[in-house]
């Protein structure tokens, strides 16, 4: 789960002035005690001084893709489209997913180059800059973890196989009265 982390602190601008800045940072946890911990965690390697967590709030990302060589995140709407057969309309289902890019053109071509996989149809509403500035996944710092994550995800996406019904090849033996009694 995705928490959005925003972290107070005073900042040297590029004139050398010192001014308080309130920016938001992206964190992996299960909690919001964790995503406390961890934010705390990730920031004191980057700001010497002392810094203030403002606000934690889980983040409505579908998933989070950085692409290499970009400098900023971009927050894509995009917009599922499936024909209900019940009622005989069409319904949209509406999912965010937070990508890396220059611009929003090229943010344009990385959700669709995200969505080339997509069996159903889908339309793409809506691009804009994400004022979050890093996002911090979560690694356990173990080897092979990334063969681990790969497998567990594909096993996520696969479906379940039909189990084979099974016969019960076990015979017992009929009660008799004693032990009916």
């Amino acid at each position: 789960m995705w928490y959005e982390c925003k972290i107070k602190y005073r900042k040297t601008d590029e004139t050398g002035l010192q001014k308080m800045a309130t920016e938001p940072y992206l964190v992996d946890a299960l909690s919001y005690t964790e995503a406390e911990s961890r934010i705390n965690e990730e920031m004191s390697a980057y700001i010497s001084e002392e810094f203030k967590i403002t606000n934690i709030k889980v983040a409505n990302f579908a998933e989070i893709h950085p692409f290499e060589n970009c400098d900023r995140w971009f927050k894509s709407k995009v917009s599922l489209l499936a024909y209900d057969e019940e009622s005989g309309k069409e319904r949209k289902t509406n999912m965010y997913i937070l990508l890396q890019a220059n611009d929003v053109k090229e943010a344009f071509d990385n959700t669709t180059t995200v969505m080339k996989g997509t069996m159903g149809d889908y339309s793409i509403p809506a691009i804009t800059e994400s004022p979050i500035l890093d996002v911090f996944p979560y690694f356990s710092g173990e080897e092979g973890e990334l063969e681990q994550i790969e497998k567990f995800n594909a096993l996520k996406a696969s479906k379940p196989e039909l189990a084979a019904e099974i016969e019960d090849d076990m015979e017992f033996e009929p009660a008799t009265e004693e032990a009916t009694v």
